[in-house]
């Protein structure tokens, strides 16, 4: 009995962790931390103001947390990738992991969008170091592929910029695009812009488009 019950409080824990930080990414996102409430968040997911607090202790610890979690969200196949890898394999499946986050968790990227426009305020020295870790680390395989000539010669950072701009743009831009286009991407036409972008990348670094993405 003691076991059932402690197996059901997990659950329900879990839920309503589950419900606040998704209220808790759509109002980061359309307010940033500053301009965000604890109340708006627990009324967007329909739970008292004290479970959240609960469950986060304050609205900045649950900021920390949301952002902990796009981090991890934004791992790919990259960050393995080594010099042997295929490049044109790589990016492609980087470019689609991308687009498929810009449309599955919009608001995850509009949430960070907004802490990077305010100057990063709320990412500690660990998110910092451990994001400049990574560029570094993915820099210095982009420069092998080069020198084992792979790929034309290029500014590895830029090319990570322009990936991460024309990606995530579907998601921080999204009220733009529909507007432009008169109506909501559906999930196909997130796959053709998907290989769109895969093409457009991948011939400008002298790549030729795995089969999956023509």
């Amino acid at each position: 009995m003691c076991a059932s019950i402690s197996n059901k409080e997990i659950s329900i824990g879990e839920l309503n962790r589950n419900k606040i930080l998704d209220a808790a990414e759509k109002e980061f996102a359309l307010h940033g931390f500053k301009g965000a409430r604890v109340q708006q968040i627990a009324d967007r997911a329909e739970l008292p103001k004290t479970n959240v607090l609960y469950y986060f202790k304050s609205k900045k610890y649950l900021y920390l947390a949301l952002l902990e979690d796009i981090l991890r969200l934004w791992n790919s196949r990259f960050d393995e990738a080594t010099v042997d890898d295929d490049p044109a394999e790589v990016l492609a499946h980087y470019i689609a992991d991308k687009m498929e986050i810009s449309r599955l968790r919009p608001d995850a990227s509009k949430m960070f969008a907004l802490e990077i426009i305010n100057g990063a305020p709320n990412l500690n020295a660990f998110f910092k170091d451990q994001h400049a870790s990574w560029m570094a680390g993915r820099v210095d395989v982009i420069k092998q592929w080069i020198d084992q000539g792979k790929l034309i010669a290029t500014d590895p950072h830029y090319l990570l910029f322009n990936i991460w701009a024309t990606s995530q743009h579907y998601a921080d831009f999204s009220a733009q695009i529909n507007e432009l286009r008169g109506k909501p991407m559906t999930q196909i036409d997130f796959a053709e812009a998907t290989n769109d972008l895969i093409k457009l990348i991948l011939t400008g670094c002298g790549l030729s488009v795995p089969t999956e993405y023509q």
